[in-house]
């Protein structure tokens, strides 16, 4: 059988480059190395946030929101400093999907059957001044049924398109080599691996039980970042961001490994912006693991008190969920690789989201009478699960108790009650006035005048040490890998670039191996909900784009 195009990857941006290519009639093989069970990728076991512009969803919350709002916060938290080298395309890219975002994004998924909560997320709220990093309005759009949710049309597209016999989709096929003629990308050729029941994100076997090779007009490489590759992550860790941590949890399944960027580099692809990455800061070990070294983000709100492993109080803007890869460097610079909450239940109960589908059942579910139950008094059930079960969780009934247990999970005996006492006391005479110079309680307070904060997400402020708001709680904050912001360069079209400058024929990426986009969209930082969004336009562009090559 003859095929027009290759996809190599069977993750979001893969299905959705897939499904673009189909539609035009064209054959595609589509490969991946894991089982049939990890169709979707990462974006499955995403909690379904996207980015956009002036929604409909928006405007009901009395947000006012805009395309140059939105452009002038992405160049405020990119910081493009490459302009004419490793951020060229990335640039373009990042423009382009600004207006994406602002224009087709939701009705393109809207025709397909997606839907959003009603509630627009505030994530990556900056903390500096208007030109800096950060959203200036809530812009995060959490898909009703999460990651599933938004996987599943693009799956049902890929899969009618089986049934037609345009596409052969072949797991458990790992490339180890992009085919060359002459400067053209060709073909592929790997591995067939052992069939495996492993579920989705488990580890599956490398057994080798045979050998492929394709030839096809167009290969598309969609194979996702580095995340599961702890030694690569180390490799390439800036040195602006400090020392890289000896100890890190994983965001993403170990086949997460990097593998075909070095492969498609050895293709004449170009990689840039390897420095640049993104990993969250309030990771906790899965009591329930699924991969190895499972961790899962907290999606906090700005109430919680955040030290650092000395037990001294992070300087503005180090609050809960405001700048990621600020706090990432004020850790990595404590000289320690792991940092702590401290919070009361009233907080808890308020403003603990778990990021992940699995972590977000009712959301998942498009339960309505489960998502109305976060509104009863107590934190959600799988909160309720890490504080029963996690091991970076402790609660205590006064702040001395607090602090012996905080020091014997760790056994490093670095935190002195006396300290973070001291600490606490003082931000609580803060509360006392509706005025304060304590910048995180102006936070708290001027993030409640936003409706969707102060229904469910921001708890009223309130004294740490007010019995009435206990018991007390610290959690013990890892750093999860997650995100490659840099990757393979490429033009608008998604066709990779070579290190002369020029497209390499034969040879397009999109997804994270490409940086989501041009070797890089995000630049250094990330305004949250383009991750999943980056999958979709890059596999869109790099889609349609390869159709009109083969027309």
């Amino acid at each position: 059988m003859s095929f027009d195009a290759i996809v190599v990857g069977a993750g979001l941006a893969g299905i959705v480059a897939a499904s673009e290519i189909v539609d035009a009639g064209k054959k595609v093989l589509l490969f991946d190395q894991e089982p049939e069970a990890s169709l979707g990728g990462q974006a499955w076991w995403s909690f379904g946030g996207l980015f956009l512009v002036d929604s409909p969803e928006q405007r009901k919350m009395g947000i006012k929101d805009s395309r140059e709002l939105a452009w002038q916060d992405w160049l405020g938290s990119a910081g493009f400093d490459r302009d004419e080298d490793e951020d060229y395309w990335a640039k373009k890219w990042a423009e382009a999907y600004v207006d994406f975002a602002a224009g087709e994004k939701r009705q393109w998924l809207h025709d397909m059957g997606v839907r959003f909560f009603p509630v627009v997320g505030w994530a990556e709220r900056g903390g500096y001044l208007a030109e800096g990093h950060g959203n200036s309005v809530p812009r995060f759009h959490i898909v009703w049924g999460t990651g599933p949710g938004l996987v599943k049309p693009f799956e049902a597209r890929v899969r009618k398109a089986i049934a037609n016999g345009l596409v052969d989709y072949r797991p458990r096929h790992r490339v180890n080599e992009l085919l060359t003629e002459k400067g053209v990308v060709i073909g592929v050729s790997g591995d067939i691996l052992v069939p495996s029941n492993a579920a989705r994100g488990e580890a599956s076997s490398r057994e080798v039980i045979g050998e492929f090779e394709f030839h096809a007009k167009v290969i598309i490489v969609t194979s996702g970042g580095i995340g599961g590759n702890h030694e690569l992550i180390r490799k390439n860790w800036p040195s602006r961001l400090g020392k890289a941590p000896k100890n890190m949890i994983s965001g993403v399944p170990e086949h997460v490994d990097g593998r075909m960027l070095t492969i498609s580099k050895k293709a004449g692809g170009r990689i840039v912006n390897r420095d640049r990455m993104w990993h969250y800061t309030e990771g906790i070990k899965n009591w329930n693991p699924v991969w190895p070294m499972h961790g899962i983000r907290i999606l906090p709100g700005p109430s919680s008190l955040w030290f650092d492993a000395t037990g001294r109080r992070f300087p503005t803007p180090n609050f809960p969920g405001f700048d990621t890869l600020g706090t990432l460097e004020a850790i990595s610079k404590s000289g320690y690789d792991y940092s702590w909450f401290i919070l009361t239940q009233k907080i808890i109960e308020k403003e603990f989201a778990l990021s992940g589908s699995e972590q977000n059942p009712d959301l998942t579910e498009k339960s309505i009478r489960k998502v109305l139950s976060r509104v009863l008094p107590g934190p959600t059930a799988p909160v309720k699960a890490f504080m029963d079960h996690g091991e970076d969780f402790v609660i205590a009934g006064n702040l001395e108790e607090l602090v012996a247990e905080m020091n014997k999970l760790t056994g490093d005996n670095l935190l002195s009650f006396e300290e973070i006492e001291r600490q606490i006391v003082a931000r609580d005479r803060e509360i006392d006035n509706k005025f304060t110079k304590d910048l995180q309680i102006t936070a708290m307070r001027g993030a409640r005048h936003y409706l969707g904060d102060k229904l469910i997400r921001v708890a009223p402020p309130h004294k740490i040490l007010d019995p009435k708001a206990g018991p007390l709680i610290a959690v013990r904050l890892n750093i999860v890998t997650r995100k490659t912001l840099g990757g393979l360069q490429t033009d608008l079209s998604g066709r990779v670039i070579g290190a002369d400058g020029n497209p390499v024929p034969g040879l397009y990426a999109a997804g994270e191996v490409s940086g989501f986009g041009g070797g890089g969209v995000h630049g250094y930082r990330s305004l949250e909900g383009t991750f999943l969004g980056g999958c979709l336009f890059s596999g869109r562009q790099a889609g349609r784009a390869i159709v009109k090559e083969l027309m």
